[in-house]
């Protein structure tokens, strides 16, 4: 679809200024990952804040049960939830991926003071606006909630659905992976429950998960160039937020004097 087309064509220069981030450079160091990773979990959690509204929207979730008006979109979430929820957590459980996520944090020594603040807050009831506003949220992980949630807010179901295919965790490149893979060595496997986290989250994104978003995407935007004009700019505001996040954690780095061994 041409439309499709149009939108990846307008992603790659941001694509790649964030493939090419300075950020890839200055994470060498465990407590530069660390740090990296008292932000990213805050993407983590929202991105799956994305997936529930599109579930919400696509599929029954209330009592009494109703047949869905989008059974392939219906299905198309339902198949993304399953993993993205209740995954095998490699020790025979199951566990969402924000959880194991999280779990890889505890293992090699991150603060999870500021992530796990913030859910209570929620848990009792406090607005996701004021619980962002906690001094235990990094600031630029608050700006980058922001703005899913100003996505979310708006209701409209395409810019939620290209917010959730283009804002993924297929943004982070291989050399992350291969760094983290030489920190764990160094660590004596301190973040082998991390490098379990992105085999399953980022491997299951790019061979399952993306390809059935995108679908997800077509199907709503149709032949509307209305709602594509939507979703494009829904991408486009996205990995700008995503850059933005990534200058930030950058920032926070460099603030704490933490550079190459």
């Amino acid at each position: 679809m041409h439309q499709l087309h149009t939108i990846e064509e307008r992603l790659v220069l941001l694509k790649d200024a964030l493939i090419n981030h300075r950020i890839y450079g200055e994470i060498a160091r465990i407590d530069a990952l660390r740090l990296f990773m008292e932000h990213h979990v805050f993407a983590v959690w929202d991105f799956m804040s994305l997936l529930k509204v599109l579930q919400r929207r696509l599929c029954c979730v209330e009592v009494p049960w109703i047949p869905a008006a989008d059974p392939q979109g219906c299905r198309l979430v339902n198949e993304i939830v399953l993993a993205e929820e209740s995954d095998g957590d490699g020790r025979g459980r199951f566990a969402s991926h924000f959880e194991l996520y999280r779990r890889s944090m505890e293992q090699c020594g991150a603060d999870t003071a500021g992530i796990d603040g913030f859910l209570s807050d929620l848990r009792q009831g406090t607005h996701i606006l004021a619980a962002l506003e906690s001094p235990g949220v990094p600031p630029a992980a608050r700006r980058f909630v922001q703005q899913t949630f100003k996505i979310i807010e708006s209701g409209n179901l395409c810019a939620v659905a290209s917010a959730f295919t283009f804002g993924r965790e297929d943004l982070l490149p291989d050399v992350f992976q291969r760094l983290v893979d030489e920190l764990n060595t160094k660590g004596g496997g301190r973040l082998e429950d991390f490098k379990y986290y992105l085999e399953r989250h980022i491997g299951l994104d790019g061979d399952e998960h993306g390809p059935m978003a995108t679908l997800l995407l077509q199907s709503l935007c149709g032949a509307d160039d209305s709602l594509w004009e939507t979703a494009e700019q829904a991408a486009v505001d996205c990995l700008l937020a995503r850059q933005e996040l990534w200058d930030g954690i950058s920032d926070a780095i460099s603030k704490e004097g933490i550079t190459e061994a």
